[in-house]
C-alpha cells in the first residue's frame, strides 16, 4: 500500500488533484476488498473548504452488541500530502511515505482485519482524511457532519507519521495530548507493556493540535488522539522531497500495527467507556 501510494504517478496527493481522487480510488477499493460498507450512501464525502474541495473516504463495521453498537470508535489518518515542493537531486515530487502513507497504510490494514474478525461490540468508523496539510479541513468538514448527526463517538484514534522507530525512548510510540486523557495508560494495560509513551518533543511543539484528531477533540470534546512514532526528533525528512518509502523500517510499522490489535479490540468491547478526559 505504501508504494502504490508514494509512487510518481500519484505527484505527491495534494489536495483537490487528480492524483489525491486516484489515492482515495484506491483507498475505497481496499475498503470494498475488506468487505467494509461505506458510512454514508458512499464511500465518497467530498467538501469545500477555503476554496478546496476535497474528499474524505469513510467506511463503516457495524458493532454486533445491540446496545454498544450505537457507541462509535473512529480510526482515522489523512491520504493526502503536499504534491510537489522544492528539487532535492532532480526530484520535485514530495511523495510522503511517513507523511502520511504510513498511516494510511496502518488504518487500512487494522480495517481489514477488524472487518475480517467482526468482533467489535462498538461500532467503527474509518476515516482517510483530505486536506490534512491545507489546515485539519477533510477531517473538521466530517466532525461537523457526524456532530450534526449527534454521533456518539466514544474515542478517536489518528495514525499519523508511524514509519519509524525511535532508538533512544523506553517505549515504541506515542500518543498527542499525553496528559489530556487517560488513553496511554488504557492501551499499555490492553497491550500488556509501557509500548506507548509521553514524548516531550510532541508537548513542545504541541502536536496535539497539528493532525486530524484535533479537529474531532474540538467538535466532540472527547478522547481523540494522535498515535504516532515520529515526533520530529527521528527523522529528517519532514515535509521534504526525500520522504520516500525506501526511508521507512517495514518490521516496525508492523509491529506497531500488530500492537494496536489488542488495544482497539478491547476499546470496542469493553463494558464501559474506559478512556476518559482527565483535563477539560
Amino acid at each position: 500500500m505504501v508504494s502504490f501510494l508514494t509512487s510518481d504517478e500519484l505527484k505527491g496527493r495534494e489536495t483537490a488533484t487528480e492524483s489525491e481522487l486516484i489515492a482515495a480510488q484506491f483507498i475505497k477499493s481496499k475498503f470494498i476488498e475488506s468487505g467494509i460498507k461505506p458510512y454514508f450512501e458512499t464511500y465518497m464525502d467530498p467538501f469545500e473548504s477555503k476554496q478546496y474541495k476535497g474528499v474524505n473516504v469513510v467506511g463503516f463495521i457495524e458493532g454486533n452488541d445491540p446496545k454498544l453498537k450505537h457507541e462509535m470508535v473512529l480510526l482515522g489518518a489523512h491520504y493526502d500530502h503536499l504534491g510537489f515542493g522544492k528539487i532535492v537531486n532532480n526530484d520535485s515530487i514530495a511523495n510522503g511515505a511517513n507523511d502520511n502513507a504510513a498511516g494510511t497504510s496502518a488504518v487500512l490494514a487494522l480495517a481489514e482485519y477488524l472487518a475480517i474478525e467482526k468482533m467489535n461490540r462498538r461500532s467503527i468508523i474509518i476515516a482517510l482524511f483530505s486536506a490534512e496539510e491545507m489546515g485539519l479541513l477533510g477531517s473538521r468538514h466530517l466532525a461537523e457532519k457526524l456532530k450534526e448527526k449527534h454521533l456518539n463517538l466514544y474515542t478517536m484514534l489518528n495514525f499519523e507519521m508511524i514509519g519509524v522507530p525511535f532508538k533512544d525512548r523506553d517505549y515504541e510510540a506515542f500518543v498527542t495530548g499525553y496528559d489530556l486523557t487517560n488513553m496511554a495508560q488504557i492501551m499499555n494495560n490492553y497491550i500488556g507493556s509501557n509500548y506507548i509513551g509521553r514524548s516531550e518533543v510532541a508537548i513542545k511543539y504541541n502536536l496535539f493540535k497539528q493532525s486530524d484528531n484535533y479537529a474531532f477533540y474540538q467538535v466532540f470534546n472527547v478522547p481523540c488522539q494522535t498515535i504516532s512514532s515520529c515526533d520530529l526528533s527521528n527523522y529528517s525528512y519532514y515535509n521534504h522531497i526525500d520522504d520516500e518509502a525506501d526511508k521507512l523500517d517495514y518490521e516496525h510499522m508492523t509491529k506497531l500495527i500488530n500492537k494496536m490489535i489488542p488495544a482497539i479490540e478491547h476499546i470496542c468491547n469493553s463494558a464501559t467507556k474506559e478512556i476518559k478526559m482527565t483535563h477539560e
